[in-house]
């Protein structure tokens, strides 16, 4: 494809990681690059659509790089599952972007990749000019997260694409009434991968699944009001799916509540996570980033 370029670059303890880079062909000259960090289990694929609508709008349009972290999309496995935390992928997200020359830009972090904004916060905040957070903040819900740990150790594996498209639709459907059958088949595009023999998985590694399985839902999941505070001191837009069981409207509004920096949208008939292209969010998502 020409719309964006693979860009491959070292960890900082050796494991390959890849990008998309979406250079506007010109234009883009003095606005802040925007990268996108996905969700859990989730890859550069699923800010396709989104970054061709920012890179190539006729009037603002600007550099997008979307990541695969280590162990999803074109990244490699690691062998220690263990790496697979916030602190390392944190570490990472720094990595590529000093390797692309970005010493300051804007994000979007989807649910795994609002943590990851959280912790830099702490770590790199001059890195973060401004971020959009989907579907995420510093508290989630026990039940929503035990439906993503259910949802990954069942380990599907469709007989098609089209299949992929049904059973995401059957499972996801009742909390995304706005998507159409484009919407899911983009979405199983975007989740799975064919590999050479044939077989469609999901595609990121399986252990992925093993750190949500160790969780203790007996006990309060940990917060990040603190490290929220500190990513609040610049410009947040805060979306929330309409239906979101891992996002609630209370932990919105005490968000809300941390002053003129922080905006919310909701995303109507979506749940977790929602799609950012879909055009009435997608407006809101890109008139907050030209303002940057």
């Amino acid at each position: 494809m020409t719309d964006f370029i693979s860009r491959f670059f070292p960890a900082p303890d050796g494991p390959q990681l890849h990008a998309r880079d979406y250079g506007p062909a010109s234009g883009g000259e003095g606005r802040l690059p925007l990268v996108c960090l996905p969700g859990l289990s989730r890859n550069a694929r699923d800010f396709h659509r989104f970054a061709l609508f920012v890179s190539k709008d006729p009037v603002s349009p600007r550099r997008v790089v979307a990541l695969d972290y280590r162990g999803r999309g074109l990244s490699a496995y690691d062998d220690d599952p263990a790496n697979y935390n916030l602190s390392i992928e944190c570490r990472d997200v720094i990595a590529v972007c000093q390797a692309l020359g970005i010493a300051r830009g804007l994000f979007v972090g989807t649910s795994r990749g609002g943590l990851i904004l959280h912790v830099m916060a702490a770590v790199q905040p001059d890195l973060v000019a401004g971020a959009v957070l989907n579907d995420i903040g510093p508290e989630i819900e026990a039940e929503g997260l035990k439906e993503i740990r259910d949802y990954l150790a069942a380990r599907s594996r469709p007989a098609s694409f089209e299949a992929a498209a049904d059973a995401l639709e059957r499972i996801h459907g009742p909390t995304f009434p706005a998507l159409t059958r484009a919407d899911w088949l983009d979405m199983a595009d975007a989740i799975y991968a064919q590999r050479d023999d044939g077989r469609i998985v999901a595609d990121h590694d399986p252990k992925l699944a093993d750190q949500l399985q160790a969780i203790d839902f007996s006990k309060p999941l940990p917060t990040l009001w603190p490290q929220f505070g500190l990513l609040a001191q610049r410009p947040l837009l805060v979306v929330r799916g309409e239906h979101s069981r891992l996002f609630s409207a209370q932990t919105l509004a005490r968000m809300a509540a941390h002053g003129p920096n922080v905006k919310t949208v909701t995303a109507e008939g979506q749940g977790h996570a929602p799609l950012l292209h879909l055009s009435g969010l997608f407006a809101q998502v890109k008139a907050f980033v030209d303002r940057l």
